[in-house]
């Protein structure tokens, strides 16, 4: 069932988890005071690598972080969803604001991680000290990503940008299936074209923002609240596509056969082998 020219692309906070990871941590380990006195000074990256040193000066270890991570309920029906979308053949991609880090832990805590074949966030590593450090995916100190959309996009990351790269990328057309939740995954749906489909969380800002500009975004828009309608609708959008290639595909054989049984005519049984020559004696 491979390359059967699907991508779904999921943002990762409240869309495949029910919280922001970033602060799930921040409250589990009891940073969350910290954290709001210096969220005005500083942008959410630098201020979380900055909350990462903290901890660990606090004697937090990696072990700690990982699980706080491990504990993020994931609900059930969607983590069936990932596991159905990649049996069946599509490729599962992430985009999200979080961190590297914190994305492959609740991954392999799942099970899910091997379903993905690209995970598009903000780097991070950790030191020889054991110490988590994490950077912007887009160095924004230096220079700008250059996106303006509705001012939606973080400096640290415009998701328009890398949808254009996954995009430009693909050697055939394939359709997209984008998850998302927030304000920040508007920009991509707005790369995507007529036969794409958007799947935004209901009553969250991606939902607003495409209800209150609903001609803009050329793709098909189902939207979804919890686990059971996100795992229902995704699967029935990944097999109605499905079966609109098998039906093209079928149409396109009919077609080829037809066309050459009108231009290359079977030839009558008496014309199927050259007639003998006459040897005279």
């Amino acid at each position: 069932m491979a390359g059967v020219g699907i991508i779904v692309v999921f943002d990762f906070d409240k869309t495949i988890i029910e919280c922001d990871s970033d602060e799930w941590v921040l409250e589990a380990l009891g940073a969350t005071h910290l954290f709001n006195q210096l969220r005005p000074t500083m942008p959410w990256n630098r201020l979380m690598d900055t909350m990462m040193t903290e901890l660990h000066s606090q004697g937090k270890t990696i072990e700690d972080i990982a699980e706080c991570l491990k504990s993020i309920p994931l609900h059930p029906r969607l983590v069936a969803a990932i596991k159905s979308a990649y049996a069946l053949g599509c490729e599962l991609r992430i985009v999200s604001d979080a961190n590297v880090f914190f994305i492959e832990t609740i991954l392999k805590h799942h099970g899910l991680f091997d379903c993905f074949s690209e995970i598009n966030t903000n780097p991070s590593f950790i030191e020889e000290d054991g110490k988590l450090r994490i950077f912007p995916f887009h160095d924004f100190s230096v220079s700008s990503h250059g996106c303006s959309t509705f001012d939606l996009c973080p400096p640290n990351m415009c998701k328009g940008r890398i949808m254009e790269r996954i995009l430009v990328s693909l050697e055939t057309k394939k359709r997209i299936i984008y998850l998302g939740d927030g304000k920040g995954d508007y920009c991509p749906c707005l790369k995507l074209g007529e036969g794409d489909l958007v799947m935004p969380r209901k009553d969250f800002p991606l939902w607003d923002l495409i209800a209150c500009n609903p001609g803009v975004v050329k793709a098909e828009v189902h939207g979804w609240s919890y686990g059971e309608d996100q795992e229902r609708n995704l699967l029935q959008l990944v097999n109605r596509i499905l079966l609109e290639e098998e039906n093209r595909s079928s149409q396109q054989m009919l077609s080829a056969e037809c066309k050459l049984q009108t231009t290359v005519p079977i030839p009558a049984a008496q014309e199927a082998l050259p007639q003998a020559l006459r040897v005279s004696h």
